[in-house]
């Protein structure tokens, strides 16, 4: 039996739903509209800008260099920097030479050393006899690097094992802040910002204050983080430190139910396992066809390479390691630079866009469509066993299966398949020969956009 209490409670439900889901429509119809899918996500014109960079250096310099360390821990005598033939624009133009078109400073390393002069602690530059205490390494590395074309930007570890201040969570991040804003306020653009969790163990790093002081002064910088720290960066790292996205490459990843656009960023050092220069490490180097298989497994699978180096105790790189890196260059060059699709004689006005060689044009499969063929025909068989294809990202990563096929007898034959193209996508085969080649876009989620369409033949190449 019911009370009036409970009548008049159940009396008043519908009129209570009714408030209630009009409350519901009206905040759908306010809410932003924000993309639901993954397919639906576009990148930054920032984004875009960067992941066409390609290819990075991350450069390890300072006392751990002068004691053969990769890790300091705090207690480094400051007078044991000291460069003695320091020159940063030799580190660009060995750089240059491999191809490599941004840099990022380790401006300081887990030891706390400073390698500016910073106003926050005498453990910087300002204390070595380099330069007599004078000279600021970020600033001359930030010239060096935009004098030969460079992109520049920095890492600035948030662990400090130098400074006491680090104990205290919240005294220390107003000491990293203020090293922060120094750099982001005195050195230009810069383009990328390094940040990481290292040491973070009895220490809760303040990462949304870190972030807003950052953009305050860069807006428009991109910020590096590992999947712990996804909510606060740009770009993500692929995981490991060999350079090598071991998957098929999405650039959209859904994290505690956030959906981010998070281009990859693989690091990996040219000498094996090392990040500061030691000494007595030739056997380290990296070989070019390491490098060059290392490559296709990072750019080659639509993401970022960034190269580790390591100025010696002169201040330069090694003259191996500048060797090295211009054979890398070079091997890239002759393996990428007879695109065989530039001799195609029939195709669309419209897929020529595709095989022009031009990666600012594109191909647009025809609006709303989810299948498409570009397609080009030679006037005598081409003999090839791999190919680059760039899908354009401005509206989104959109090609979710694709086959790479040949006409052959009197069907089409796929020498290669794949379930993501992205920013870049090489495939590799055994050597097949056709005068009719295409891209079967066997599936997307919106109409394709294909920047180029590449053939190679690496077996040719002297």
């Amino acid at each position: 039996m019911q009370t009036s209490a409970e009548d008049a409670t159940l009396s008043g439900m519908p009129r209570l739903r009714q408030v209630c889901t009009g409350l519901f429509l009206l905040l759908v119809a306010l809410r932003p509209a924000y993309a639901q899918n993954a397919v639906d996500l576009k990148p930054s014109p920032q984004q875009v800008e960067w992941q066409d960079l390609e290819m990075g250096a991350i450069i390890h310099f300072g006392p751990n260099t002068f004691l053969d360390r990769e890790w300091g821990d705090g207690t480094a005598d400051p007078k044991v920097f000291n460069p003695t033939q320091f020159d940063p624009e030799q580190w660009m133009q060995a750089l240059q030479s491999a191809g490599i078109r941004y840099v990022i400073f380790v401006a300081k390393h887990h030891d706390g050393f400073c390698l500016w002069p910073t106003e926050q602690t005498d453990y910087s530059v300002k204390s070595s006899p380099w330069e007599n205490g004078k000279g600021d390494v970020v600033r001359r590395v930030e010239e060096a690097a935009r004098k030969y074309g460079l992109k520049f930007g920095v890492y600035l570890s948030p662990w400090d094992r130098h400074e006491p201040r680090y104990k205290n969570s919240a005294e220390y991040d107003k000491y990293y802040s203020a090293e922060l804003d120094e750099l982001a306020q005195g050195y230009g653009d810069l383009e990328e910002f390094w940040l990481d969790g290292a040491g973070s163990e009895g220490h809760v790093y303040n990462f949304p204050r870190i972030i807003e002081e950052l953009r305050t002064y860069q807006p428009n910088t991109l910020v590096f983080a590992d999947m712990a720290l996804f909510e606060y960066g740009d770009i993500r790292w692929v995981g490991n430190e060999d350079g090598i996205i071991p998957y098929e490459n999405w650039n959209v990843i859904d994290r505690h139910g956030y959906l981010r656009w998070r281009p990859v960023e693989a690091d990996t050092p040219l000498r094996k396992n090392h990040w500061f220069w030691h000494p007595n490490d030739e056997a380290s180097l990296k070989s070019v066809p390491e490098l060059l298989s290392t490559y296709e497994q990072t750019v080659g699978r639509g993401g970022q390479l960034v190269l580790g180096i390591a100025p010696d105790r002169r201040g330069l790189l090694p003259e191996a390691d500048v060797q090295r890196l211009k054979e890398f260059g070079a091997a890239l060059r002759q393996r990428y630079g007879n695109n065989l699709a530039l001799r195609h004689i029939t195709t669309t006005p419209d897929a020529e866009l595709a095989f022009d060689g031009n990666p600012d044009t594109f191909w647009s499969a025809p609006t709303g469509s989810h299948h498409a063929v570009l397609e080009a025909g030679f006037d005598r068989p081409v003999t090839f066993n791999h190919t680059l294809v760039m899908e354009w990202l401005n509206a989104g990563q959109h090609v979710q299966k694709y086959a790479i096929e040949i006409y052959k007898g009197r069907e089409w034959i796929a020498v290669a398949k794949g379930s993501a193209i992205g920013h870049k996508k090489i495939d590799h085969f055994a050597r097949v020969t056709a005068s009719r080649v295409r891209l079967n876009i066997v599936w997307s989620s919106a109409e394709a956009h294909i920047r180029e369409f590449q053939i190679f033949d690496s077996s040719a190449a002297p």
